[in-house]
């Protein structure tokens, strides 16, 4: 028997990619890399527990609204972390 498991994915990622590309203007230097904004994903969702889901109307009928803005809250605060870590490790570069 074989298993399809292409379905299967972090929800997480979206929600990462979608913080990125929403504040990659307030990150002159970094904003317009995107290496760098690749850099910020990774950084962000080692930064998060992972969520599989299959469908995205899992993830919404399996959480309570209260985990939803948990959630949001750990996503927005994982990749503030994840562009100044960016922002911090490319100036050191700069200046080595």
């Amino acid at each position: 028997m074989t298993a399809d498991f292409s379905s299967v994915r972090n929800h997480n990622e979206l929600a990462v990619h979608e913080a990125v590309m929403r504040h990659a203007q307030t990150y002159p230097g970094i904003g317009q890399n995107t290496e760098l904004l690749a850099d910020v994903a990774c950084v962000a969702l080692n930064r998060l527990p992972p969520r599989y889901i299959r469908h995205a109307v899992d993830f919404a009928f399996y959480l309570t609204e209260r985990e939803r803005a948990e959630s949001d809250a750990q996503v927005q605060e994982a990749v503030d972390f994840a562009f100044g870590f960016v922002q911090a490790r490319t100036a050191m570069r700069a200046r080595g």
